[in-house]
C-alpha cells in the first residue's frame, strides 16, 4: 500500500471512531515549486542554495542536474527511488535566468497556529470551522503524510491534542512524543519555544466537547492575518458579528442553544445540511460547534451552564438577506421539534443592513472604527472655536451698542471749551461773550475751539 493509501486509510478509521483529525498540507519538498523563491523548481544546470543557518529535512522525488549545491549546516536530504543529483556546468533550459541561483525558501515559515496550514475533516461543502477551530483541538489526531517532508513552527504555549502520526509512526503516549521531539529527526520537523503533549482521549459527549483553544487565539489570530499586514478585511455590512472562536466579523446570524442530555452534536449537524442547507442558500456557510458562554453572556442570560451550541450563519453577499431568513427557519424548526432534538432554548444575533455602494466597503472595517473616535474629536473642537468666536462676537456688539447709547450725536451747534486758568474775576467784568465763529462753509467738519489768551483781541478786532 502507497504512502497515500496509508494516509486515507488512517483518515477513513478516525471517521469510523467519530475522532476528528486535522491533516499538515505544506512541505519541505524539492519538487514542490512553491518552496522556491521564483516559484519554480531548480532548472537543469542551475546553482541551488539552502539557508546556511536554517535546519531542515528535504524530500527529493526526481533526477536534477546542479552547477553549485550550497547546503545547510544542519539538515538531510532524503532521496526517494530514482532520485539523483548529477553536476552541470551549462543552462540549457530557455526559461531560466543564467547567473541566478536557486534559493530554497526559509522553511521555518510554517506555523502550527496558521489555519490556513490545515485540513479537516468537516471541510465539506456548505460547512466551516471558526478559526480556533481550524487548528488542531483539544481531542483531535494529528496527521502528518509519510510521503512529504515538512517543518513545523510550535510557537509559544503548549498545546495538548490526541494523537501524533509523523514519518509512519502515531504517537498517544506523551513520553514516546516527548522522545521523539528531542531527536534528531524530530528537531529537524518540529522547531520553537512551545511544548506539544497527547492525551489519548477521545470527545464521549455526544453534545460535542469545547475545542480547547481559547488561550492559543491571539497567536492563531496573528498568524492568519500576518499576510494582512494583522489587520482584518473590511465586511459588507453594519452591525457586524464576530463569533466564538473567530478572529474577524461577518455578515449573517449567529444562534445560541442551550440543550439537554439528549442532544447529539453530529446528527444536528447533519440535520442543518441536510433539511435547510437548499439551493437557495448556497451561498451560506454554516459552523456548529459547543464553546464556553462569555462573561457578557452568562450576565445577560443569568445562571446556566459553561457551554453553549454556537450556530453561525455566514453570507458573502449581506444584501441577499438569506441568513436572516435560514434563521427564521431554523428557530421556527427548533419550536417545533426541540424537545425531540434536546433543545432547550435558542436565541439570534443578527449583523445590520448591507454597506451599499464601494466606497462605503469598509465602513464596518477596523480603520474605520479606529477613525470614529479622531472625527468625533475633531468635531467637538470646531464647535467648542465656534461657540467661543460667537460669544467674542456677541460681546463686541453689546459693547457698541452701549457705546452709542451714552453718547448721543450732538443737536446744536458745536461748543468750545473753557480754560480754568484764565476764566477767572479778570474776566468777570466781561458782560458778554465773544460771539462764536462760524464754521467754515467750505468743509464738512464740526470740530474747533475758543482760545480765551486771544479771545480779548479777536474782541477788539
Amino acid at each position: 500500500m502507497g504512502a497515500l493509501g496509508q494516509v486515507v486509510l488512517w483518515l477513513q478509521f478516525c471517521a469510523l471512531t467519530r475522532a476528528a483529525y486535522k491533516l499538515w498540507l505544506p512541505n519541505t519538498d524539492f519538487d514542490d515549486a512553491s518552496n522556491w523563491s521564483q516559484n519554480q523548481t531548480p532548472c537543469a544546470g542551475a546553482a541551488v542554495e539552502f539557508p546556511a543557518h536554517k535546519m531542515v529535512s528535504v524530500l527529493v522525488q526526481a533526477r536534477h542536474s546542479v552547477s553549485d549545491l550550497l547546503l545547510p549546516l544542519d539538515g538531510e536530504l532524503i532521496l526517494a527511488s530514482g532520485a539523483a543529483f548529477s553536476a552541470s556546468v551549462t543552462t540549457w533550459d530557455p526559461n531560466c535566468s543564467a547567473g541566478s541561483p536557486a534559493l530554497f525558501r526559509d522553511p521555518d515559515r510554517f506555523l502550527w497556529h496558521d489555519p490556513s496550514l490545515w485540513h479537516s475533516e468537516d471541510a465539506v461543502s456548505g460547512l466551516f470551522s471558526v478559526d480556533a477551530e481550524r487548528v488542531p483541538c483539544r481531542h483531535d489526531d494529528v496527521v502528518f503524510p509519510p510521503a512529504t517532508s515538512f517543518r513545523v513552527g510550535l510557537g509559544p504555549g503548549a498545546r495538548t491534542v490526541r494523537s501524533v502520526s509523523a514519518l509512519g509512526q502515531t504517537f498517544t503516549r506523551d513520553d514516546d512524543l516527548a522522545a521523539f521531539l528531542a531527536s534528531r529527526a524530530g528537531r529537524l520537523r518540529f522547531h520553537g519555544p512551545g511544548a506539544l503533549h497527547v492525551v489519548p482521549e477521545a470527545c464521549a459527549d455526544p453534545s460535542g466537547c469545547v475545542c480547547g483553544n481559547d488561550e492559543e487565539l491571539p497567536w492563531i489570530c496573528a498568524a492568519l492575518l500576518q499576510p494582512l499586514g494583522g489587520r482584518c478585511p473590511a465586511v459588507a455590512c453594519r452591525d457586524a458579528l464576530q463569533p466564538e472562536g473567530q478572529c474577524c466579523d461577518l455578515c449573517g446570524a449567529i444562534i445560541s442553544l442551550t440543550h439537554g442530555a439528549a442532544f447529539d452534536l453530529e446528527q444536528y449537524r447533519a440535520r442543518l445540511l441536510r433539511t435547510f442547507l437548499l439551493p437557495e442558500y448556497q451561498r451560506l456557510q454554516v459552523a456548529v460547534s459547543k464553546v464556553r458562554r462569555t462573561q457578557r453572556v452568562r450576565e445577560a442570560a443569568g445562571p446556566g451552564p459553561d457551554t453553549e451550541i454556537q450556530v453561525v450563519l455566514a453570507e458573502a453577499e449581506p444584501r441577499a438577506g438569506g441568513a436572516t431568513r435560514l434563521a427564521q427557519d431554523i428557530l421556527a424548526d427548533i419550536a417545533e421539534n426541540g424537545e425531540a432534538l434536546g433543545i432547550l432554548s435558542a436565541t439570534v444575533r443578527e449583523s445590520g443592513s448591507p454597506v451599499m455602494g464601494g466606497s462605503a466597503a469598509g465602513l464596518d472595517g477596523p480603520g474605520h472604527r479606529a477613525a470614529i473616535p479622531g472625527v468625533v474629536v475633531a468635531a467637538l473642537l470646531l464647535a467648542v472655536l465656534l461657540a467661543v468666536f460667537l460669544v467674542v462676537l456677541l460681546r463686541r456688539a453689546r459693547r457698541l451698542s452701549r457705546g452709542e447709547d451714552a453718547a448721543p450725536a450732538p443737536t446744536g451747534p458745536p461748543l468750545g471749551f473753557d480754560n480754568p486758568v484764565f476764566d477767572s474775576a479778570g474776566f468777570a467784568d466781561s458782560k458778554q461773550r465773544p460771539p462764536a465763529p462760524q464754521p467754515d462753509a467750505g468743509t464738512t467738519s464740526r470740530s474747533y475751539f475758543i482760545n480765551p489768551l486771544f479771545a480779548g483781541q479777536e474782541a477788539e478786532a
